[in-house]
């Protein structure tokens, strides 16, 4: 079995917590725990062995501590049959998850400055992200936002991991109001950001890219997109990424994601397939390029 490659195996729940408009359940899972890099996630199946639902629902984890008996805590809100069944869970009930899953995000070599921006439950990936950069001397700056209060997640939390903690809220309910990429930029300049990391829904990464690029530094995000089977096999969430050689490629989000480098992401085509990604209607190879695979458009 590969050290670094996911697993599946039933785990006992040690805990199940509500948050605000979210739910915590936190796993023993020795194997997840040790393999996991910050950016993962975890495939949960859901409903028991009897169900009808037999599509694993993926979740952001927001802690593992693989030196406390190999636990694993993942964040959800319920949105459905799945996700609310999941939510009645108690302790020492068994989970079949498969994880970790997916390319983590990639940690700076040498100590510098990093802007870290969440919406809604996108922020709970920052935080295992967070830690990892501190342990390497990085400074964080933390941008959360959400539809309101309750949807703002661990501020407190934030505060204490961060150098500075920004919040905004659409309806003004805590922090800041408006859009969480609003305060983005002035961040930027007052920290001196070297590098932002982002996880949220698709039209937020979509503004975050364009700040970005606007003060010229790069991005790396976490894209949110919907996961049917969470191995890569059944095309359901793939993305328009560029690759290293110019030609777009619909990649998958969970196997070559999600994380990709955020001036990669063709945003306005998210749920396309634009014109001229390979294999569309059409498409033919420039003279100088080859047909690649996807995992040199997730680089």
């Amino acid at each position: 079995m590969s050290d670094y490659g996911p697993v599946q195996i039933r785990c006992p729940v040690l805990s199940v917590r509500r948050v605000d408009a979210y739910y915590a359940i936190t796993v023993v899972a020795p194997q997840i725990a040790e393999r996991f890099r910050a950016g993962q996630f975890v495939a949960v199946a859901v409903g028991g062995e009897a169900s009808a639902m037999l599509l694993r629902r993926p979740f952001a984890v927001h802690d593992v501590k693989p030196d406390y008996g190999g636990t694993v805590e993942f964040l959800f809100a319920v949105r459905g049959p799945g996700t609310s069944w999941l939510s009645e869970r108690r302790s020492r009930d068994l989970l079949d998850v498969v994880g970790p899953v997916g390319r983590p995000f990639p940690l700076p070599r040498d100590p510098v400055n990093c802007a870290l921006v969440g919406g809604g439950s996108g922020g709970a990936p920052l935080f295992p992200l967070a830690h990892a950069l501190r342990r390497r001397g990085c400074r964080v700056d933390f941008l959360l936002g959400g539809a309101s209060a309750d949807r703002v997640f661990s501020a407190i939390t934030a505060r204490r991991v961060a150098e500075t903690a920004t919040f905004t809220t659409d309806d003004g309910s805590f922090g800041v109001r408006g859009p969480v990429t609003a305060p983005l930029g002035r961040v930027i300049e007052e920290a001196r950001s070297d590098v932002v990391y982002a996880c949220g829904p698709m039209p937020m990464l979509r503004e975050v890219g364009a700040l970005t690029a606007r003060h010229g530094i790069p991005l790396q995000v976490a894209v949110e997109e919907t996961m049917a089977c969470g191995t890569g096999l059944c095309m359901s969430c793939v993305v328009p990424v560029v690759g290293d050689d110019g030609i777009t490629r619909m990649v998958r989000a969970c196997v070559d994601g999600p994380v990709f480098r955020g001036e990669r992401v063709r945003f306005d085509d998210v749920g396309t397939i634009p014109f001229d990604a390979l294999g569309a209607p059409g498409w033919k190879a420039r003279p100088d390029s080859g047909d690649g695979m996807a995992d040199r458009a997730a680089g």
